[in-house]
């Protein structure tokens, strides 16, 4: 199924003080429009090319799996960074995630200092996000480029690491084996226990 250019989830009106009219239009007309389309041209590609030979060095399959994060982040961060902005309202200190930003910043005042930073040190974007797999605290984390890490958003279920120090030992510079035998050592009962967690998390989402 091909992914589909999202509507603006907040009117121009209550914008005005964040961007003007022409770049509303084509910050979403042209630009998050742009990631849609490349990203089914990138899953299109991804059909067919060889994956015999996936290589490291340079390969179709490598370069069209970069660009599908690329993509799909491009799309998946504007979709959520307009769907928080609005016409803005006052941070009312009873809400879940202002007692939360609290217990895990301080205060407002210190998470609004340390998103500015992160802001100001990001080459692309900034984000509060929760840190669902280490102490569920929230933290202001910097995507520098969107196909830095995984799809924004994405819960893993499956982790493999390829750095040399993961297999050289064992299986020198011979990677297919190790990862044909990483494959077969997947304890599938615990992935789909994480899995079931995982979308009914998602659902919830809906």
């Amino acid at each position: 199924m091909a992914f589909e250019i999202k509507q603006m989830r907040v009117n121009f009106e209550d914008l005005e003080k964040v961007m003007d009219a022409e770049t509303y239009k084509w910050h979403h007309d042209v630009h998050y429009a742009g990631y849609v389309s490349k990203r089914n041209e990138v899953e299109a590609g991804l059909q067919t090319a060889d994956r015999s030979k996936a290589n490291a060095n340079y390969s179709l399959f490598r370069e069209l799996k970069l660009e599908e994060t690329w993509n799909a982040n491009g799309a998946i961060l504007h979709e959520l960074y307009w769907g928080c902005i609005g016409a803005g309202s006052a941070p009312d200190e009873n809400l879940a995630i202002m007692k939360k930003i609290k217990q895990d910043f301080g205060s407002f005042e210190n998470w609004k200092d340390d998103f500015i930073a992160a802001g100001k040190g990001a080459r692309g974007w900034a984000a509060l996000s929760i840190d669902i797999f280490s102490d569920k605290k929230l933290r202001n984390f910097i995507y520098d480029l969107h196909n830095q890490g995984g799809v924004a958003g994405s819960l893993p279920l499956v982790v493999l690491d390829v750095f040399e120090h993961a297999y050289y030992h064992k299986f020198g510079p011979d990677r297919a084996k190790y990862m044909a035998e990483f494959i077969n050592s997947i304890d599938w009962t615990k992935i789909d226990e994480k899995y079931k967690k995982f979308a009914e998390f998602a659902e919830s989402l809906a």
